[in-house]
């Protein structure tokens, strides 16, 4: 299959996956297009100040971070600690560690956005990532990631890696009333 065919092929997935979604209810947050999915528009760098909404927030502004909430990813497949508590409206930074010898990340969602995410990395592993909500970290390594819960409610970080997200490395973000 030649480059082009491939692009429409994979445009093709992305707009059934997308539609799919839509129709679900599910809010499409993630952009699959080529061999990347990195995020394309305001949100595509954490240099571009992006403004883009979530339902689980958006990008802060790292001078506004009024705390660091360190997160620690293992090969046990968990992260530490599994589960924090912010207020709304309230700019954190997480300091993600990978204390493994295996690649992992932190991936900010709704549960239906992370495992519909989860699925397509699965078919697709490959993939790149590229957002704000998004953390890559090699092993041994780390990485910071800043960001504003605009709503109150219940939130997930997970690693997309194949496999590790059925594992259950998966954590949990409660957003309380301001």
């Amino acid at each position: 299959m030649n480059r082009q065919a491939t692009r429409k092929t994979w445009s093709a997935i992305a707009v059934s996956l997308a539609v799919a979604l839509a129709a679900s209810g599910v809010p499409v947050a993630y952009a699959h297009t080529g061999e990347s999915h990195k995020e394309h528009g305001p949100a595509a760098s954490a240099s571009t100040g992006s403004t883009a909404e979530h339902a689980f927030g958006r990008q802060g502004d790292p001078k506004k971070a009024v705390r660091t909430i360190a997160i620690d990813m293992n090969d046990n497949m968990r992260f530490g600690p599994a589960e924090v508590v912010v207020r709304e409206n309230e700019t954190v930074r997480f300091a993600v560690t990978n204390k493994g010898k295996l690649m992992h990340e932190m991936v900010i969602g709704t549960l239906a956005e992370l495992k519909a995410h989860g699925d397509m990395m699965k078919k697709h592993s490959g993939m790149q990532h590229d957002a704000p909500y998004m953390s890559h970290v090699g092993p041994g390594k780390k990485e910071s990631m800043v960001w504003q819960f605009t709503r109150a409610g219940e939130f997930y970080y997970a690693c997309l890696v194949p496999g590790h997200f059925e594992a259950g490395m998966i954590g949990k973000i409660t957003v309380t009333k301001g």
